[in-house]
């Protein structure tokens, strides 16, 4: 059974990289969301068992998507993927519910790590 996917990054060449680093033998079924409301509507329209998210991005930023799922207690795994590498700002995302916080540009290895981390590989 696929599972479902959101990468959320207003970058297409963003969106690209994670769609690469993906594991291909991972049944994925993916949406893309350029801005934090597109984001939020995928994942309440139950289209993102696990949410790729990048923090900064128009309308709705990668904080406010966090707390929007915190406030709602909703449990999708959020892995946030951003080039905002500050101490303060990886301590943030965890505080509002990310399982990971990794570095752009993406790496695959990094992306199977957090993967295997939530027991999805």
């Amino acid at each position: 059974m696929p599972i479902a996917v959101t990468i959320a990054d207003d970058s297409m060449m963003s969106r690209k990289n994670v769609r690469k680093a993906i594991p291909t033998h991972w049944q994925a079924e993916i949406t893309e969301a350029t801005n934090g409301q597109e984001a939020l509507d995928a994942v309440f329209a139950g289209k993102a068992e696990v949410l790729f998210l990048d923090l900064t991005m128009p309308v709705l930023d990668g904080y406010d998507v966090l707390r929007a799922l915190q406030q709602r207690h909703h449990k999708c795994a959020v892995i946030v993927i951003s080039a905002d590498i500050q101490p303060q700002a990886q301590t943030l995302v965890r505080s509002l519910g990310a399982f990971a916080f990794l570095r752009k540009p993406l790496e695959p290895q990094q992306l199977h790590e957090a993967l295997a981390g939530l027991g999805l590989l």
